[in-house]
């Protein structure tokens, strides 16, 4: 796949980083794009802006650590796991998978028909 290609997997992936307020540097480097190309998708998606701020503390009982995530969890990584509020979505999961309906439209692919991708 080329690194400029835009497919909607691609696109969700970018939204659902962007909403989990992932610097551009690091929506980067997991789509493998520079910071610069996310941030011209964002602009040409309309997404909301963030102005640098000093960034909001989650609040103590709203974090889900690994001692907290139960059956039925989100288990979706926020964060980098060596800072310290690094943790994870806790929404409900979506039916028999470990992430909510957000992060499953993030972390699988529909895999399209083999008659669809096929050259004639």
């Amino acid at each position: 796949m080329s690194t400029a290609e835009w497919t909607p997997e691609r696109i969700a992936t970018l939204i659902a980083l962007w909403n989990d307020n992932l610097t551009t540097s690091e929506i980067g480097r997991q789509l493998g794009i520079t910071k610069n190309a996310v941030i011209g998708k964002v602009h040409r998606l309309g997404l909301p802006q963030r102005r640098p701020s000093v960034k909001e503390e989650p609040v103590e009982a709203d974090i889900i650590r690994l001692d907290r995530l139960g059956a039925n969890m989100c288990s979706w990584p926020v964060g980098n796991p060596g800072d310290r509020n690094f943790h994870f979505c806790g929404e409900p999961a979506a039916p028999n998978k470990p992430y909510c309906t957000r992060h499953c439209a993030v972390a699988y692919i529909r895999t399209r028909d083999r008659s669809e991708t096929s050259v004639a």
